[in-house]
């Protein structure tokens, strides 16, 4: 079993690599843009160096020395494992980025922007589905969202938008407007695709408090706790539970209390910040 979810996520970073580095070359080289993250910094000093300094630098050993101290800081304080993958990847897309071919799909800054973002944010997620990421800033919003127990990919995007604001004071604007709508919709992808460090509240009204106390500890790791009240309309006695979960988990758990009390009343809330003990899931 260990095995083949090794193979599973070897796979998935490998596609996660080859479609991140075939983006780079079908849209954001045919853009002229800036993707944003590392990636985005090393094609910013790529360009710096040859317009400016007439030297042409490989995007690889740019884009490996760059990731050289985040992987170091995740090695330590994420995982072994998750940072090896994560090293997999930005090895893989730096030299699939220098040894594929580059291929103009259309020119259009627009199309480019929007698309070359969408594709760049389904890359990532593969690679955060295999648990592992693409380098750079993923390494910063892991470290960080582990920390404060927050999402913090809008944090990186306004990150991306202040180096896409250095971008266009050198090369002009209008690829720099098109580079940071590029970045919004990779990050509006994250935020759609990837919710472990997104949070909701489920208050749970139910007949079976044990059962579904035990299908929510179970299926998350997460406690409850439990209130006794009375239902107005009917005047009995009721029990409500509430606890906090992770997005990702929190349609798996609705469909275990369902299995046990398919009566039971769940409001599920959107929750944008907590403060205290919350258990995530540790990387290996």
């Amino acid at each position: 079993m260990k095995q083949k979810n090794d193979i599973q996520r070897i796979i998935l970073v490998l596609v996660g690599a080859f479609i991140m580095a075939m983006n780079i070359k079908v849209f954001v080289r045919a853009g002229d843009m800036f993707p944003g993250g590392f990636n985005g910094l090393t094609l910013l000093i790529q360009r710096t160096a040859s317009q400016y300094f007439h030297v042409e630098l490989p995007f690889s050993v740019i884009n490996l020395l760059l990731n050289a101290v985040p992987a170091a800081v995740s090695f330590r304080y994420i995982g072994k494992k998750f940072t090896l993958y994560s090293g997999l990847m930005i090895v893989t897309t730096s030299l699939l980025t220098d040894l594929l071919p580059s291929l103009e799909i259309t020119s259009d800054p627009l199309l480019i922007s929007v698309f070359g973002g969408i594709i760049n944010g389904c890359a990532i997620c593969l690679c955060l589905f295999a648990n592992a990421t693409s380098g750079g800033t993923d390494f910063i919003a892991i470290f960080f969202s582990e920390r404060k127990g927050i999402d913090t990919w809008n944090y990186i995007f306004m990150g991306n938008v202040a180096m896409l604001i250095i971008a266009g004071l050198l090369f002009g604007w209008e690829k720099s407007l098109y580079s940071i709508i590029f970045q919004f919709a990779n990050t509006q992808i994250l935020h759609m695709l990837y919710k472990r460090y997104q949070k909701q509240t489920l208050l749970i009204i139910t007949d079976h408090p044990n059962q579904v106390y035990k299908t929510i500890r179970n299926n998350t790791n997460h406690d409850a706790t439990h209130f006794r009240g009375v239902g107005c309309y009917e005047g009995q006695e009721k029990h409500l539970l509430y606890s906090v979960v992770s997005a990702e988990e929190a349609k798996r758990t609705i469909d275990g209390i369902r299995q046990v009390d398919p009566t039971a009343f769940i409001n599920c809330l959107n929750t944008e910040q907590i403060t205290g003990r919350f258990y995530n899931r540790p990387h290996d």
